[in-house]
């Protein structure tokens, strides 16, 4: 297969090229460093020339809801209208478990994202993932200071490179309109995985666990990201993620 990642160079779109590769497809990567950019259209039909399927991992980081509505629905528009003029057969769009009750700031533009694919004329699969463990240090990264603050999150980690591996799977088995859920082993705390990831890289730096208002704090508080006992549980634990070649030291 010709497969197309557009995100294909950040945290999950790495792991999702690499195991496209790792299974002998074809792999063109939607990215501004290779000429292509999702939120203008521009170099998106040529790219997906010849392609049989896009694997749509292009993110954006703000806690605005209009933001990331405005962000996820321009991206999907213009993937969607490329893939129909070049003919690209399977849209695969990553999108985040849990958050049918949270439509709000980060979560309403996923939301957005999945509406707008089930609304297109491409064949699709939506295939929500659990919080990856790459998301404690991009929490710890984003607030500076000697205190960190953790918005109070049930979660339940999977490593990005189970994503990716995941989303070639779901890629491969063609449009289905929703795949069964990825989740991580074990149910943890946001607050805790930042600590214990504080430690590990040999940071003094109190973590403070803070309830957020509204529906979003809401939601992140309410246990709904882990997941149902139906999902796929992914085998990487956190601390097993923290020790591999994955996590670098901050």
């Amino acid at each position: 297969m010709k497969i197309a990642v557009a995100g294909g160079t950040g945290t999950v779109g790495r792991h999702t090229v690499e195991a496209a590769r790792a299974a002998g497809h074809d792999v063109v990567v939607l990215a501004r460093s290779q000429g292509v950019d999702v939120l203008t259209g521009a170099g998106l039909v040529a790219a997906l020339a010849g392609a049989d399927a896009v694997i749509d991992v292009a993110n954006t980081t703000t806690l605005s809801a209009k933001k990331a509505r405005r962000f996820f629905e321009t991206a999907t528009g213009h993937l969607l209208a490329a893939e129909a003029q070049t003919g690209v057969g399977h849209h695969v769009a990553l999108s985040i478990v849990g958050i049918d009750g949270i439509d709000s700031s980060y979560y309403a533009g996923k939301l957005a994202q999945e509406r707008a694919v089930a609304a297109g004329t491409v064949p699709f699969t939506i295939a929500r993932a659990a919080q990856f463990h790459e998301f404690a240090g991009q929490i710890l990264g984003q607030i500076g200071g000697p205190f960190a603050l953790a918005p109070r999150t049930l979660m339940r980690p999977v490593a990005a490179r189970e994503v990716g591996a995941h989303l070639v799977r779901v890629a491969e088995a063609g449009a289905a309109g929703r795949a069964r859920d990825l989740v991580g082993p074990r149910d943890e705390t946001l607050a805790d995985l930042m600590r214990r990831q504080l430690a590990y890289d040999g940071i003094r730096r109190p973590v403070l666990d803070v309830r957020l208002p509204g529906a979003y704090g809401k939601g992140l508080a309410s246990g709904s990201l882990r997941g149902g006992s139906e999902a796929l549980r992914g085998e990487i634990a956190f601390d097993e993620w923290l020790h591999s070649a994955d996590h670098a030291r901050r």
